[in-house]
């Protein structure tokens, strides 16, 4: 059964070993029990073995076990596609004759229909057995491909799952170096804004200071020039005394002035930085302000990378179960795989056996056509003891020269013994029809041989080419075929309703 190439072959093997073992019915009986399991993966949609009459075969096939069926079973003939088989021969009418014809050549022919009939049984058998299997490989060719397909889903999955991963990683790296850098730049601004408060302050103490210090000068120059006044009203006698005091009063109060101006002058450039101090804080602030709201939307994109990781972690999780699944798939079909292999295995011991029996049977064939050979040199011997008309003869000769031609034939290739064994059967029928007929003489019927009507100018004579009698056109308008011609001929009606069944089976 290792030779056998075909799926087809090994059903057909399977299937005889089966009719041998008598297990068919138990066979069936457990598909049929089964066919809810494997309805999924095994049976089309409208399948016989899903019906109702299932069982009713499977009652029938029990029928199969009071035969003892003996076959041989050959590689060549299991994986060869089966041709149909024509029982036409067999079911023609047997056509009694006066010719004596001898047993042991019937018992011959008999045996030889017989064993062309278990080899068309058994090529039938090995077809279909062909035909399952290859539908066995081609599933499990579709769930090898559909296994192949989930690795590398499986595949695509993991290496999505590390790069999941990767940019798991590199996200992570990048926040926390975002951190570090908010940070630092967070821990920069403070020191700045801490820097500059203290400037500020003690800018502003020294500015309080020198304003203390102008506004006591001016307190001391107002009550010097309030001590000066009094005295000038009491010197006002004294005119020179007091001009020169005037004068020089004039220069220090010029002097001061000055000073005042000066003073002045620094108060407004004092309020001046402090505006300008006041504005740098107020933008100092500003920047601070935006540097919280971008570190808000850092921290709230730290969320959102949170959450985006917490997903991938879920969809990591899911496809590690969507793994453990198909892992656990690729497992059953694995078990699947090797319990195909094992029926394989079965299927391909039996067709060793049937092998084994088909040589059994080759020999048994061979021992025939030995005893074909020896049945024909007798037929020749009394053919040649009768020695009837020229025709006879020359129709004796072709046959002599169909039936050698047909035993070269079957020596080289036993399947065209089929063949050849209906052809010698036409040849045999022939013969016979052409010894049973007798062409009658046109001027010997002088009315039809069956309605009985004489013939006329208007009502024609016509002979039928299988009896030979004479016929008017309404009792032999029928044609039929027949051995001796290529193409259908005129017969009367009784030949025609003798051959029509015979051609209606065929």
């Amino acid at each position: 059964m290792n030779h056998i190439k075909s799926s087809l072959g090994r059903v057909r093997a399977w299937l005889r070993l089966a009719m041998m073992e008598k297990k068919l019915p138990d066979y069936f009986r457990l598909l049929i029990d089964l066919r809810e399991q494997l309805q999924l993966c095994s049976y089309e949609t409208g399948a016989l073995l899903l019906a109702d009459e299932a069982g009713i075969i499977a009652g029938l096939l029990v029928g199969l076990s009071i035969i003892d069926c003996n076959v041989a079973i050959k590689d060549d003939d299991l994986d060869r596609p089966m041709d149909v088989i024509d029982f036409s021969l067999y079911l023609k009418e047997i056509i009694s004759s006066g010719a004596v014809v001898h047993k042991d050549e019937n018992e011959s022919f008999h045996k030889v229909a017989t064993i062309l009939n278990q080899k068309h049984y058994l090529e039938e058998c090995n077809r279909q057995l062909m035909a399952s299997v290859t539908n066995l490989n081609q599933k499990m060719e579709e769930l090898q491909t559909a296994n192949t397909l989930m690795r590398n889903e499986i595949e695509n999955a993991r290496s999505g799952l590390v790069d999941l991963q990767q940019e798991n990683s590199m996200l992570r790296c990048a926040n926390s170096a975002l951190h570090e850098g908010h940070r630092r730049l967070l821990m920069t601004v403070q020191q700045d804004i801490r820097i500059e408060r203290e400037t500020y302050q003690q800018s502003r103490q020294g500015m309080d200071c020198l304003y203390q210090e102008a506004k006591r000068n001016l307190n001391e120059e107002i009550q010097t020039r309030l001590d000066l006044e009094k005295e000038l009203f009491l010197q006002i006698g004294l005119k020179q005394e007091t001009d020169i005091a005037m004068r020089l009063l004039e220069k220090d109060a010029h002097g001061k002035q000055d000073l005042i101006v000066s003073l002045r002058t620094q108060v407004d450039e004092v309020k001046g930085v402090n505006l300008e101090t006041h504005h740098k804080i107020q933008t100092v602030e500003g920047s601070l302000q935006q540097k919280v709201d971008v570190i808000n939307q850092l921290e709230l994109k730290t969320g959102q990378m949170v959450s985006t990781i917490q997903d991938m972690d879920n969809e990591m999780r899911r496809c590690e179960a969507e793994e453990r699944s198909a892992a656990e798939t690729a497992r059953k079909l694995g078990s699947q795989m090797a319990d195909k292999e094992a029926q394989s295995q079965t299927l391909e011991t039996d067709l060793r056996i049937e092998r084994e029996w088909r040589g059994t049977l080759q020999k048994n064939l061979e021992q025939e056509k030995a005893k074909t050979s020896r049945q024909r040199m007798d037929l020749q011997h009394l053919m040649d003891i009768k020695k009837e008309c020229e025709v006879l003869q020359s129709k004796h000769l072709q046959l002599q020269l169909v039936c050698e031609e047909q035993e070269k034939a079957l020596a080289e290739l036993g399947s065209h013994l089929s063949q050849s064994k209906l052809k010698m059967e036409d040849l045999k029928e022939a013969q016979q029809a052409t010894r049973e007929a007798h062409w009658t003489d046109d001027r010997e019927a002088n009315a039809c041989k069956q309605c009985g009507k004489l013939f006329s100018v208007s009502r024609r004579k016509h002979h039928c080419r299988n009896c030979g009698e004479i016929f008017c056109n309404d009792c032999s308008n029928a044609k039929t075929p027949l051995p001796s011609s290529a193409k259908p001929v005129r017969v009367c009606d009784n030949c025609n309703s003798k051959l029509l069944p015979c051609y209606s089976a065929n």
